[in-house]
C-alpha cells in the first residue's frame, strides 16, 4: 500500500456511535477491487426499508482493509437520529456502495445510548 496517501479524517466532535465486526466481500464474491482505509464512507442497510445510512469507518488496529478481510471498526453515522432506539448488539447489516453490497457487518458494541433498542413492554 502507498503510505503517502493521506487518510481521510474521522469526526472527532463526538464519540463513535457503534463498533462492529465487518467482513468485506472478496472480489470474486462481488466485493471491491481495491482496499479501503480509515475514513471510508459507505452506505449501510440497517433494516429501514428504502433507507441506507452513511457512516464513516475507523478501522481498529489496521490502516487498510483488503477485499475478503474481516476487521473491527468504529462507525460514526451521518444521521444517527434515524437509528434512535433501533440497534442492538449482534444486529447484522450490510455495507454498500449504492445498491452494491461490498461487506457484511455485525454490531458488537453501542456507544451512543440513544441508538440502543428499547425492550418491548
Amino acid at each position: 500500500m502507498n503510505s503517502d496517501i493521506p487518510k481521510r479524517p474521522v469526526p472527532l466532535e463526538r464519540d463513535s456511535d457503534i463498533e462492529a465486526e465487518i467482513r468485506f466481500l472478496s472480489t470474486s464474491e462481488g466485493g471491491r477491487q481495491t482496499p479501503v482505509a480509515t475514513g471510508y464512507r459507505p452506505n449501510h442497510d440497517l433494516g429501514m426499508e428504502g433507507m441506507l445510512n452513511d457512516a464513516v469507518h475507523e478501522y481498529v488496529g489496521v490502516d487498510w482493509v483488503a477485499p475478503g478481510d474481516t476487521v473491527h471498526a468504529k462507525l460514526w453515522f451521518f444521521a444517527p437520529e434515524f437509528q434512535v432506539g433501533r440497534l442492538h448488539e449482534g444486529m447484522e447489516f450490510t455495507v454498500q456502495e449504492g445498491a452494491r453490497v461490498v461487506g457484511r457487518g455485525k454490531v458488537t458494541k453501542i456507544f451512543n445510548d440513544e441508538l440502543r433498542k428499547r425492550p418491548v413492554k
